[in-house]
């Protein structure tokens, strides 16, 4: 709890920032801003081999922010239902629908501010994903129930929800293995990390540990942190683990100066299109991945059996 109010604080000090420098009405200014170029991955010709889109979301439970100020003007919406709510959601839910992966980091899971509405099962829904799965990190009750999901086309073989190591606890990780045609599966690691450095290194310890001995592995969620210190200053350096969201922004999303939603994949596969998309529903901007396996290696869709769930 204790975080989000530092991390609340951090967004009313921008407010103020931007209420000091009259520019309520207009993005920040005279800043160098990475704009992103397409609102869709494109789509890849068909080349024989597997291929998987995949695309992570801080949605913001459904908030909408189109500046700073917004981050004072509209902090109810944390805790109360508001009208706009469901029609950002059917715009998430647009966008999500030409994807096969998605991880989501802030979805509520059904309380008072979502209208008992929860968030993943309603994105699952909306996009018809054969599989869906939320990890509540923070129970509040009936007032919030935060957390991070994944919804899928393709049935996992098992979910892993794991707590990551952190003073102040509410931060996971979702380790997600699909089953592949060869004795190596898929893992792909969904997660959101802490705002602190020293938080952040010791979560990202613990999530190369868990995949080092794979050879197929994704990572993706908001971590928090800028590209240089996940290349050059954090314990997945150590790993064969590739940065595919090198040189993006995707924070805030109204005008992107700084890259904290990222995806990393291993070396065995391949990137086809790379890009942050151009959907300011959320105060983050999406990133989204095509990737391929390796020639003759395909994922084995279990649509008649429920992964096993392990909290």
């Amino acid at each position: 709890m204790l975080e989000q109010v530092k991390k609340r604080v951090e967004q009313l000090k921008g407010a103020v920032e931007e209420i000091r420098s009259l520019s309520v009405h207009r993005d920040v200014a005279g800043a160098q801003v990475d704009h992103p170029v397409q609102k869709y991955l494109p789509i890849v010709e068909d080349d024989g081999l597997e291929h998987l889109r995949l695309i992570s979301f801080n949605i913001q439970v459904g908030n909408s922010v189109g500046r700073y100020l917004h981050y004072l003007t509209r902090s109810w919406q944390h805790l109360l239902p508001h009208s706009n709510r469901i029609d950002n959601m059917d715009r998430i839910a647009d966008v999500l629908s030409h994807f096969d992966i998605v991880a989501l980091q802030e979805a509520d899971g059904g309380s008072l501010r979502s209208g008992f509405v929860n968030q993943v099962k309603y994105l699952a829904e909306k996009g018809q994903f054969s599989f869906w799965h939320q990890q509540l990190n923070r129970d509040f009750g009936m007032l919030a129930q935060h957390g991070n999901g994944v919804l899928s086309r393709i049935v996992p073989k098992s979910v892993d929800n794991h707590v990551l190591p952190s003073l102040i606890p509410g931060r996971g990780a979702m380790f997600i293995e699909f089953q592949t045609n060869t004795d190596e599966p898929l893992i792909v690691v969904m997660m959101h990390l802490s705002l602190s450095q020293r938080a952040q290194m010791n979560q990202l310890a613990y999530v190369k540990e868990q995949v080092e001995s794979h050879k197929y592995v994704v990572v993706m969620g908001d971590l928090n942190c800028h590209a240089e210190r996940l290349i050059e200053d954090s314990p997945l350096k150590d790993t064969e683990l590739v940065l595919a969201t090198d040189g993006i922004s995707t924070f805030p999303s109204w005008a992107p100066q700084r890259g904290l939603d990222h995806i990393l994949i291993s070396p065995s596969l391949r990137t086809h299109a790379i890009d942050v998309l151009d959907h300011p529903i959320s105060d983050h901007l999406p990133v989204a991945i095509d990737v391929s396996l390796p020639s003759g290696v395909c994922l084995v869709d279990r649509p008649n059996q429920r992964p096993v769930i392990e909290d």
